[in-house]
């Protein structure tokens, strides 16, 4: 009975390890704008760049350069993850508007959640947790978060800035595989 004991313990220490995998900010579930369930412990150990985004914003021909990006390096590790918001009043008001701009007008793949606040007091847990690890709220639609493989490092950029500029490609080319 003793042998059977050892691969126990060991199996019961590996369920408690493969419970704590998951970084506490990446520890998220949300749904697509499709009706499918994201969650953010799936992709840890890949860099993650999250943006808030708006339908009706200057910054909105932006969506070509995240599916290019999404494109691009998919299949290296990256996650392109899109957060609409109305924070700043530039948004459809229904998850269906949202989806068929998406679609329609800029041929979007990479996942988009559905609506919801990303600054303030009414901003996600998420986004909350965003702007404490990288010391910056979004002031602005467009604002990107590269989210690091470990699922603690994490680097805000402001709207202005391209999903495809040298700070973000620099931060983001040594995380892929």
């Amino acid at each position: 009975m003793r042998w059977l004991s050892a691969p126990l313990i060991v199996l019961g220490l590996m369920a408690v390890q493969l419970a704590h995998a998951c970084p506490a900010l990446l520890d998220h579930r949300f749904t697509s704008l499709q009706g499918k369930t994201l969650n953010l412990c799936e992709y840890a150990n890949r860099p993650i760049l999250v943006v808030n985004t708006a339908s009706k914003c200057g910054y909105t021909p932006q969506f070509d350069k995240l599916e290019a990006l999404h494109k691009q390096y998919g299949k290296r590790g990256l996650l392109v993850l899109g957060f609409p918001s109305n924070d700043f009043n530039q948004e459809f008001a229904s998850n269906k508007e949202i989806a068929a701009f998406c679609r329609l007008t800029y041929a979007i793949e990479f996942p988009m959640i559905e609506q919801g606040a990303v600054s303030g007091a009414k901003a996600s847990p998420l986004f909350r947790a965003l702007a404490t690890a990288s010391g910056e709220a979004p002031q602005w639609n467009f604002h990107k978060y590269l989210i690091a493989p470990d699922g603690k490092t994490v680097y805000g950029f402001r709207s202005a800035v391209e999903p495809d500029a040298p700070e973000i490609m620099a931060r983001l080319k040594p995380m892929l595989k």
